[in-house]
């Protein structure tokens, strides 16, 4: 199949059969062009969209009414023409014009309502059942597109993921089972049986036609520990448009997790100022920049999303700007592809491992956990190396796992736990984690007794150490408390009750009751195995973002690394670092980020001004004998130092968005 490319674009074209003159004004010299100026070398362009209709010869599909040539094979001569990659992209799981013939096909609510839309009198899509006799119309579609288009390089498909769906298909399926369609665990189980009919069948049928297709099913989000998910694709394209819904936080933490995974994936964002089907929607060329470099800087290559005129030519403004990041990308490929993660710490958010011994709040539109979402955020602005991992993940080059928040563990987990610790590792867990849901008790050795939740919601922390630049006092905690009593453990910090909770004949002050001044238990504590924070703490710096938060995590984390961390800087938070190796190449290549989102409109995080650094001052332990530290982009050599413990330092004197600061020993 071939190496990925760095510099893709994912073509929408979701066309209406209203618009006439489908394909008016395409030019093969235009398109061809564009995507030099857009320093383009692969593109995903459509077979079919959302709305049903083909952009090409068919005989399992209807080629748009108002379209009287085949527009795809006119653009996959072009890109092929000038050495652009080309993949195919099939809108699978919506088709609007079968949907209006056969709403029977559709996914169906608890209530009845159709999936996606609600219904038929709101404009937009509704989504199918594969289930339904649908699922047989788009295999053939599929199967076509597959032997017809050869040449290409894979098939993209979107829309589909595990779904749960109440129509009288699964109805009659699950009744034939002797299972209840009213119990809720039944009907999921059955959508994710589906799923894997679906992709089973999918790939076995397109790789019967072409074995080298990539093959690619898009559900816009990989839920932690989804392997099966994963490795039912050749390779990943994680969706992630920062100004889409997604924020800047979502996809550092897929990337943290897939990359370790062994497949090639890509980072893809969007050109647009806001999602998908906007048009004449831009962003800033430097938010561009930046969410390039921090794909690359991920181990991911690159794809930037845009929509084409029904009429068939590629904007100039768009890809003027898309060839301002990619330009960049261009220069520093061949120290980006094929590198390993340099990691200290892993984050176990194995999404099967969630307790749901309460509620598990969700950050963004797409479903993470909260506390997934805060724990990768403060790993990136305490300058961290990390990586996320699953149970089944090696844990054995890492110096420390973190058990975020709500981790119940079980027996393969304890075991697993168990042999890191014994080779050295340590742990840093809080709220549930580390516990034994059902027996309400450690099972790692934190110099304390877990004595359950806590009754006062929110508590106070008053910790034994200076957190960071914050004085000495007792800090409000939002997150979910829990008791526990000291053993012999060394405490780091007290926990401190309030007076009562706030309640309706209760309550002082306009937010929440103050501390009592008096301890009331072990806050924070350490242990043999390692440290035990008694908050849900990483779910409330994601949804509240409080300083005292981060510092008393930085404070366990260096406690626990001590001189064993392996990156450090003067880089300020908003910075963004990733160390990778190259084996191969005999090279360590150091990413270094900056830029400072802001929130404008209705909640969109919005990148426009670049602010340079200077000075910056890097640290980092390597084994292997360094010979040789440069600009990857330059190529310019940085005067470096190290000593014979492995600790390199090197000056960056100015860095604007990123640097590609290359290693070689």
């Amino acid at each position: 199949m071939g190496r990925l490319s760095f510099r893709q674009v994912h073509l929408d074209f979701h066309t209406s059969e209203l618009i006439p003159d489908i394909g008016g004004q395409f030019d093969k010299k235009q398109f061809q062009e564009m995507l030099k100026v857009g320093h383009v070398n692969s593109i995903n362009i459509f077979s079919k969209c959302h709305h049903g209709w083909a952009y090409h010869e068919t005989e399992k599909n209807q080629k748009h009414p108002n379209l009287n040539f085949d527009l795809l094979s006119e653009m996959i001569d072009a890109c092929h023409e000038i050495e652009v990659q080309t993949q195919v992209y099939i809108s699978v799981g919506l088709d609007e014009k079968i949907a209006r013939k056969h709403p029977d096909w559709l996914l169906r609510n608890k209530d009845e309502s159709v999936g996606w839309n609600g219904g038929f009198m709101n404009p937009g899509y509704h989504l199918f059942c594969m289930n339904s006799p649908y699922f047989d119309v788009i295999l053939e579609q599929c199967k076509e597109v597959a032997s017809k288009f050869k040449d290409t390089k894979g098939l993209w498909l979107d829309i589909v993921a595990p779904r749960v769906c109440y129509c009288q298909n699964c109805v009659k399926i699950l009744r034939g089972e002797g299972k209840d369609p009213r119990d809720d665990n039944a009907v999921k189980e059955l959508g994710e049986r589906t799923y894997k009919k679906y992709y089973t069948e999918m790939n076995r049928t397109i790789h019967d036609i072409n074995p080298e297709l990539r093959i690619f099913h898009n559900s816009g989000h990989f839920p932690i520990g989804r392997r099966d998910l994963i490795f039912a694709n050749t390779h990943i394209e994680l969706e992630s448009l920062p100004t889409g819904g997604w924020g800047y936080d979502h996809f550092p933490t897929s990337a943290r997790y897939v990359h370790g995974l062994g497949l090639e994936f890509l980072g893809m964002t969007g050109k647009f100022h806001t999602s998908w089907g906007e048009f004449g929607g831009f962003k800033h060329p430097n938010a561009l920049k930046y969410e390039v470099a921090l794909s690359i800087a991920n181990g991911a290559k690159c794809s930037i999303g845009d929509q084409m005129h029904p009429e068939g030519f590629l904007d100039r403004a768009t890809y003027e700007l898309i060839g301002v990041a990619y330009s960049e990308v261009e220069k520093v490929e061949e120290y980006c592809d094929d590198a390993e993660s340099v990691a200290d710490i892993a984050l176990f958010c194995d999404e099967a491992y969630i307790s749901e011994y309460t509620a598990i709040r969700r950050q963004g539109n797409f479903g993470v956990p909260a506390f997934t979402s805060g724990v990768s955020r403060m790993m990136l602005e305490g300058k961290y190396l990390y990586d996320i991992i699953d149970i089944d993940s090696d844990i054995s080059k890492y110096k420390l796992v973190i058990l975020p928040d709500r981790v119940c563990v079980d027996d393969k987990l304890k075991a697993k736990l168990d042999r890191f610790i014994s080779n050295g590792g340590k742990i840093l867990a809080s709220g549930l984690s580390g516990t034994d849901v059902n027996k309400q008790e450690f099972l790692f050795d934190f110099g304390a007794k877990f004595e359950g939740k806590n009754e006062y919601q929110p508590c106070y922390f008053r910790p034994e150490f200076k957190p960071g630049d914050l004085g000495q006092s007792d800090f409000v905690f939002y997150g979910e408390p829990f008791r526990v009593s000291e053993k012999d453990g060394k405490v780091l910090g007290y926990r401190r009750d309030p007076y009562f909770n706030r309640d309706t004949f209760s309550f002082s002050s306009h937010q929440h009751t103050p501390p009592k001044l008096k301890d009331a238990g072990a806050g924070m504590i350490q242990g043999k195995d390692g440290i035990y924070i008694s908050w849900a703490i990483f779910e409330d710096y994601a949804t509240k973002g409080s300083l005292i938060c981060k510092e008393t995590v930085k404070y366990a984390i260096d406690a626990l690394l001590g001189s064993r961390k392996t990156f450090k800087s003067n880089m300020p938070s908003g910075g963004v670092v990733t160390l990778m190796k190259q084996p191969q190449n005999n090279r360590y290549v150091n990413h270094l980020l900056y830029a400072s989102p802001v929130k404008r409109g209705d909640g969109v995080e919005v990148i426009e001004d670049l602010i340079p650094l200077y000075d910056i001052n890097a640290e980092l332990i390597i084994n292997e004998k360094i010979k040789k530290v440069y600009d990857g982009k330059t190529k310019e050599e940085l005067r470096f130092t190290q000593s014979d413990d492995g600790r390199i330092k090197f000056m960056v004197n100015e860095l604007n968005c990123n640097k590609v600061i290359v290693l070689e020993y």
